[in-house]
C-alpha cells in the first residue's frame, strides 16, 4: 500500500483532481462549511485561552489546499484580526504538491497570507498548534493480516506467507482474525507529540472505534468501489493509478496518541461534530446576509455532511490535546 500511494510515481505523488472530475468526493471537496465550522472551533479554542492567537494552525495532508484555504477565508470573516497573527502551515511530503497549493495560494490570497511547508511532522517545532487532517489515518499503510499470518504479494497474487509478532499482537489487541493492521500511528503521534509543547488535533475519517470483523481494503476509481479481494477483477491494474484505502480502527489511533502522553478527548459522528462547532449557526449567518438563491445552493452542499446516509454518519471526528 505504501508503494501504491507514496512511491515517487505513487498515487499521491502527483496532484489528483477531487470531486466531479476525480476519483472519489471527501468532505472538503463538498462544502466550505466544513473548513468554516473548523475555522469557528479554532477561534473558540483562542477566546477560551487555550491557544494564543499567534499559535500556528497546520493541516496534515493538504492535498490542493483547500481545506486551510477554507479555514483562513473563516478566520477572516469571523474574526479578522487572527488573520495577521496566526501562523499557516501544511505538512506536505511530496514537492509538486507543495507547488500546487503554494500557486492556489497565492492566487487565493495574494501576498496576504505567509504559508510555510515542511515534508515531515518532526521537521516542524513550535510551542502551540492546532492539527487538522481530513482521510489521513486510511491513508496510513498497512498490513493484511489473516489466520496468523500477513500478505505479500507474488506475481499479482496475494498470499498469506509470513508471520510477524508485533502486527500478530495488535491482531490480538483489538480482536481482528483478518483484516487490515494500519503501521505507522504510532510514530506519528510521537512525532505530534514531539513538534508542539501545547497542540489540540482533529481528524475526521470513516471507520468505528472498534474493529472490522472483516477486510475493508478497497480501490476508488472514477467514483466506483473495487473490493480489492474481488475475484472478477483485476486489482492490480490500477496499482498506482486509483486509490487504495480501508476503514480506520479508531481504537488503535486513540491508543497511539495515549501511550504518546496525548490526551484522548472524543470519538463523535462527523454530523454531530459540525453541528457542535456551529455549523448550522454559520449557515445561519449566511442566510440573514445573502440572497436566498445562494443560501440555497449552500444548504445543498451542506446536507451530503450532515446526513446519516451520506458522510453524517459513517466519518467520524476523532479529537486529542496536550496541555
Amino acid at each position: 500500500m505504501n508503494s501504491w500511494l507514496y512511491d515517487d510515481d505513487g498515487y499521491y505523488a502527483s496532484y489528483r483532481p477531487i470531486g466531479k472530475n476525480g476519483d472519489f468526493y471527501t468532505s472538503v471537496s463538498t462544502s466550505k462549511f466544513f473548513g468554516g465550522s473548523i475555522a469557528k472551533h479554532i477561534i473558540s479554542l483562542i477566546e477560551s485561552g487555550f491557544l494564543s492567537k499567534d499559535a500556528v494552525i497546520c493541516e496534515i495532508g493538504a492535498h490542493h489546499g483547500y481545506l486551510l484555504a477554507d479555514i483562513i477565508e473563516f478566520i477572516y470573516t469571523l474574526k479578522p484580526e487572527l488573520i495577521e497573527s496566526l501562523q499557516f502551515v501544511i505538512i506536505e511530503r511530496f514537492d509538486a504538491l507543495i507547488k500546487q497549493q503554494t500557486e492556489y495560494f497565492r492566487i487565493s490570497f495574494g501576498d496576504t497570507i505567509k504559508l510555510s511547508h515542511y515534508h515531515a511532522l518532526d521537521e516542524l517545532t513550535c510551542k502551540e498548534a492546532f492539527f487538522i487532517a481530513n482521510e489521513v489515518f486510511d491513508a496510513f499503510g498497512c498490513e493484511l493480516f489473516y489466520d496468523g499470518k500477513i500478505a505479500s504479494v507474488i506475481n499479482n497474487k496475494i498470499i498469506f506467507d509470513t508471520v510477524d509478532e508485533d502486527i500478530s499482537q495488535k491482531a490480538k489487541k483489538y480482536h481482528k482474525q483478518k483484516g487490515e493492521i494500519a503501521v505507522g500511528y504510532e510514530e506519528f503521534a510521537k512525532q505530534m507529540y514531539s513538534c508542539a509543547e501545547k497542540f489540540e488535533f482533529m481528524s475526521f475519517d470513516y471507520g468505528q472505534m472498534q474493529a472490522r470483523p472483516d477486510f475493508s481494503l478497497r480501490v476508488y476509481k472514477e467514483h466506483k468501489v473495487y473490493p480489492f479481494f474481488d475475484e472478477s477483477i483485476n486489482i492490480f491494474e490500477m496499482y498506482k493509478r486509483a486509490d487504495i484505502t480501508y476503514d480506520v480502527t479508531f481504537e488503535h489511533v486513540k491508543d497511539a496518541f495515549v501511550q504518546s502522553g496525548i490526551e484522548f478527548i472524543e470519538l463523535k459522528a462527523q454530523m454531530s461534530a459540525l453541528v457542535d462547532m456551529g455549523i448550522l449557526e454559520l449557515l445561519q449567518t449566511l442566510k440573514d446576509k445573502a440572497a436566498d438563491k445562494i443560501y440555497a445552493q449552500e444548504i445543498d452542499k451542506v446536507k451530503p455532511l450532515l446526513l446519516p446516509e451520506f458522510l453524517g454518519e459513517r466519518f467520524k471526528m476523532i479529537r486529542f490535546k496536550r496541555d
